[in-house]
């Protein structure tokens, strides 16, 4: 499995911006694809995670302001940002969960900054 996320740029406090985490390879194996971040000297942390039947959930901390999606057609997972504050600067990576060996796929970070 091949994760290619891109979104990440600068954006104003309380802003808007759309994180894209596009899938191929072997997409059938696919459980859950989630979104994390990295914060610097800070341990890396989930946002949001998607599952197969679309369940879904959050960080307390982002809870309200993100929005976690999918696009099955084009194989392709969102992460709808919003109300951005300073504090959700980070590195942004997408993961997914598979039925493969090993079970997890990491895709490359995209960096996310959010400042006036």
């Amino acid at each position: 499995v091949q994760l290619q996320a891109s979104g990440g740029g600068l954006v104003q406090p309380g802003g808007s911006v759309r994180l894209s985490c596009a899938a191929s390879g072997s997409i059938f194996s696919i459980n859950a694809v989630g979104w994390y971040r990295q914060a610097p000297g800070k341990q890396r942390e989930l946002v949001a995670v998607i599952t197969n039947g679309g369940s879904t959930n959050y960080a307390d901390s982002v809870k309200g302001r993100f929005t976690i999606s999918r696009d099955n057609a084009k194989n392709t997972v969102f992460l709808q940002m919003n109300s951005l504050k300073p504090e959700d600067t980070a590195v942004y990576y997408c993961n997914a969960v598979t039925k493969l060996y090993p079970p997890v796929y990491w895709g490359q970070g995209t960096q996310f900054t959010v400042s006036s």
